[in-house]
């Protein structure tokens, strides 16, 4: 079963992002696979509202291990069945707190054996505060890693606030070469792009 990664720094919107791609994927009630970094697996089913309430957060580290949810995509008269992995935000440094730092090693590992990678990054932060600001080392060294594969996509999140215009096209200068696609994970803006592209990766 191929894995789509979804990777970021702390509240770009990751879990948002994943549950409601799942939700414009058709799903309702979603099977939900936690991985913690022990290794330790168990499934809870809950419908796309329950999963939000539960799993999303303004507070950081909110997601502290793996969370899979398997997904199907039309094709032709069948589908292609891939799992969307959610995972612990990264930030720069070394982490205090011993369960953050598991959960990050986990993450990293998860990329690396990765089918597809889908990287969110801050576009309104990036148009507010500059992109150095937005985009940390952290998420220059993914990119770095990413290249080497052709399967890896920048999603320039929250392009519903304002200010967001300036950063996407500020991370489109700061990544020329990569693929951008600017989304709402709130609104599912952009959706379409990132199924066309998941399609073709997967």
């Amino acid at each position: 079963m191929k894995r789509c990664i979804v990777i970021g720094k702390t509240n770009v919107g990751k879990t948002l992002f994943v549950l409601q791609f799942a939700a414009y994927l058709g799903a309702d009630r979603l099977e939900i696979t936690f991985e913690e970094p022990g290794g330790e697996k168990r499934t809870e089913t809950l419908s796309v509202d329950q999963a939000i309430r539960q799993l999303s957060s303004q507070e950081p580290h909110q997601t502290r291990c793996l969370q899979s949810i398997r997904l199907e995509l039309p094709v032709g008269k069948g589908v292609k069945r891939f799992d969307v992995v959610d995972t612990s935000g990264l930030i720069e440094g070394i982490h205090g707190d011993v369960k953050v730092r598991k959960a990050m090693a986990q993450t990293l590992a998860a990329v690396r054996d990765a089918d597809l990678i889908l990287h969110l990054v801050d576009a309104a932060k990036a148009g507010e505060r500059g992109v150095l600001q937005a985009v940390g080392d952290v998420d220059y060294q993914v990119a770095q890693f990413a290249q080497m594969r052709d399967a890896y996509a920048i999603l320039a999140n929250k392009v519903d606030l304002p200010n967001a215009d300036v950063g996407v096209e500020k991370i489109r200068q700061e990544f020329s070469g990569h693929v951008i696609i600017p989304i709402s994970a709130l609104h599912r803006r952009g959706f379409k792009e990132v199924k066309r592209f998941v399609w073709r990766w997967i």
